[in-house]
């Protein structure tokens, strides 16, 4: 298993914008430093604590800083931007990585930039689609261009001068395109079998539990199947919300406090997801009352932490309980205590990942986890 980095960072409102920006670009480089294999930034417009608006600025920023971690776009909103746009910019962006980018997309998820972009009563999936169809026609394509959709139309036919490049839009270094990856969010996703059987690869979301994580798999194996391709486990990524700590009591402190970066994080995300309908993504099971998916359930379910043997028994038994995955995502959160976060980082490199590739003894699962 490959250890990565997937950051959608949820700041404290207070916090000054450059801080925030200056300590998840710090976040990056540190994960490039430890050999973590790839990295990825969300985005999100009307977001005061979701405060990075554009995945594409942010590691155009990190590109010449890092040396070997692949950097990928999650994820690009796709009905919230004019695909000759992401064309363009994403093009630029496998550049100026020398081919380090992975390019990662989805419909968008947060309901307010919805309604900014004006989609929000929209078929978003449909707009993805379309988005994403137009995006890699231009790249195959010959200027002058005519694509014409139900939502956008791209041309550049009564403008074109071939001659001097006019009405030309760039290709990615990576051909046909850079790796394409989806997140996954919903309980058996229809998309993520759409996706593989589009040659695509799956992220399943750090805020879903895991009887809904394991659903995914079957969905990518469907998908394959259609495209005659083998389903391959080392192309499946899962991110989780993971604190590592030399002692548990420093662990617990941290990733268990109330007005700590974790909870801080789950609340923000309950807030959003039960005001938008969504509340069934924290449930264990189908049937299960509203009224008893409550904060520290969430928190409890889906934060792991603890010293590096902890951790990594947890996760020989969260990766027991979804199957065998490729790629694990470390999933970002605010350097409340920049110390303690940083060391966090090392220790999960260094110390938890061996363990887990080692196949580390784990408890049985009626046996309590201590610390």
């Amino acid at each position: 298993m490959n250890l990565g980095f997937f950051t959608m960072p949820i700041h404290p409102l207070e916090k000054d914008w450059r801080q925030s920006l200056q300590e998840d670009r710090e976040a990056f480089l540190l994960a490039d430093e430890l050999g973590f294999t790839e990295g990825y930034v969300g985005e999100h417009i009307t977001d005061r604590a979701e405060n990075i608006t554009s995945c594409v600025a942010f590691l155009a920023w990190i590109a010449a800083a890092t040396k070997q971690i692949k950097l990928g776009t999650g994820t690009i909103n796709m009905p919230n931007t004019h695909p000759a746009t992401v064309a363009a910019t994403v093009a630029m962006l496998d550049h100026m990585l020398d081919g380090r980018l992975i390019f990662g997309i989805s419909p968008g998820g947060l309901l307010s930039d919805a309604e900014l972009f004006g989609n929000l009563d929209a078929d978003r999936n449909a707009m993805l689609v379309e988005a994403i169809n137009q995006v890699l026609a231009i790249w195959e394509g010959e200027a002058p261009y005519n694509i014409q959709g139900k939502y956008w139309n791209i041309s550049t036919q009564r403008t074109s001068i071939p001659d001097i490049g006019q009405g030309v839009i760039a290709r990615p270094l990576q051909r046909p395109h850079p790796p394409i990856v989806v997140t996954a969010v919903a309980p058996f996703s229809k998309g993520v079998s759409e996706a593989a059987a589009r040659g695509w690869d799956p992220i399943s979301a750090n805020f879903l539990m895991p009887a809904w994580v394991k659903t995914h798999w079957p969905k990518y194996v469907e998908g394959c199947e259609r495209l005659g391709r083998a389903a391959d486990p080392a192309n499946w990524r899962i991110a989780k919300s993971i604190f590592v700590a030399k002692d548990a009591a420093t662990a617990r402190a941290y990733a268990t406090d109330p007005n700590g970066p974790y909870v801080y994080y789950y609340r923000s995300l309950f807030t959003k997801l039960k005001k938008g309908g969504r509340i069934d993504l924290f449930k264990t099971r189908r049937d299960q009352p509203d009224h008893e998916v409550t904060l520290d359930m969430i928190c409890d379910r889906l934060i792991i932490h603890g010293t590096p043997e902890s951790v990594a028994d947890q996760l020989l038994a969260f990766r027991a309980e979804v199957g065998e995955f490729g790629i694990l995502l470390y999933a970002g959160k605010d350097w409340k205590d920049r110390e303690l976060a940083r060391r966090s980082m090392i220790l999960m490199a260094e110390d938890v990942m061996p363990k887990v590739n080692a196949g580390a003894p784990r408890r049985s699962r009626s046996q309590p986890f201590n610390d």
